[in-house]
């Protein structure tokens, strides 16, 4: 199984940046796709950007231009830069990993715990 854990959320000014890290652990056989999702109050979850472990991305239109995803496969990490953040990015983000498991090299995929992106002046 993988574990996701996240970090470097918090609060932030509109206008400001935050980069946010997620680093798979635990048994699998190999990562494939990493992304990252949200969820804010009272709406459901919703795709922020995602990348696959050949290098493509795949970002919401509201996070186009101003959010980049990355990831170190070596390290089992993705990243997340946010920059230009406005209130409306304010939300719980969390980490996403479809991986193929050891032995039976099974699809599946986990999730983080997520983590608080709060943007406020």
């Amino acid at each position: 199984q993988v574990q996701l854990v996240e970090s470097g959320g918090g609060l932030v000014q509109p206008g400001g940046s935050l980069r946010l890290s997620c680093s798979a652990s635990g048994s699998f056989f190999r990562i494939n796709d990493m992304g990252w999702y949200r969820q804010a109050p009272g709406n459901q979850r919703e795709l922020v950007a995602t990348l696959t472990r050949g290098g493509s991305t795949n970002y919401a239109d509201s996070t186009k231009g101003r959010f980049t995803i990355s990831r170190d496969n070596a390290k089992n990490t993705v990243y997340l830069q946010m920059n230009s953040l406005k209130p409306e990015d304010t939300a719980v983000y969390s980490c996403h990993a479809a991986y193929m498991t050891e032995i039976t090299l099974r699809l599946s995929e986990a999730w983080g715990q997520g983590t608080q992106v709060t943007v406020s002046s």
